[in-house]
């Protein structure tokens, strides 16, 4: 067999194994207290607002920042896509689709990203792009977060890289 085929599939059994590790040692899925839908309240402040009525979608530019529920969201830009064109006049949001300097935080919980989908109907949030998460003294990085809060569950792949405090001492 290729050595750098065994490498690879060594490294990549490490590094779920050190995922494992990390939320063994009390990190937690990213961000588990959230619970999605699609009638969670959203409050949004940017420095502007596009409204497009054809498809029915909102654009916030310029410092956006988001609550939902305790978390908080800024990024450079966010699109609001809602359940249909109907629901744009009733707030019924499906996702939210954030690009540029992405930051979410909940608690002593925060990733960053370059890009970010949270679909709300289904609970998923998908972060790409130079992606780091920080839980407490905890750190990892890689190119794509895959985070599902129905399940529990999260993914980080493309050259995971961890940090781990892994006593109580300094």
């Amino acid at each position: 067999m290729n050595k750098s085929f065994i490498f690879g599939v060594v490294l990549s059994v490490i590094t779920a194994l050190t995922f494992q590790q990390a939320l063994a040692q009390g990190a937690q899925v990213p961000f588990s207290g959230l619970k999605p839908g699609t009638d969670t309240q959203v409050e949004v402040t940017a420095d502007t607002l596009g409204i497009d009525q054809t498809s029915g979608k909102a654009v916030f530019s310029g410092n956006v920042v988001i609550g939902i529920d305790g978390m908080r969201l800024t990024a450079d830009k966010v699109e609001v896509v809602y359940q249909d064109l109907n629901a744009a006049a009733t707030g019924a949001i499906s996702r939210l689709v954030a690009s540029g300097h992405v930051v979410f935080t909940n608690g002593a919980e925060a990733a960053e990203a370059n890009f970010a989908d949270v679909d709300l109907d289904s609970g998923i949030i998908i972060m790409t792009g130079d992606v780091i998460l920080t839980q407490g003294q905890n750190a990892l990085s890689g190119q794509k977060m895959r985070i599902d809060l129905n399940a529990g569950t999260a993914k980080i792949e493309g050259r995971v890289q961890t940090i781990l405090k892994t006593g109580a001492g300094n």
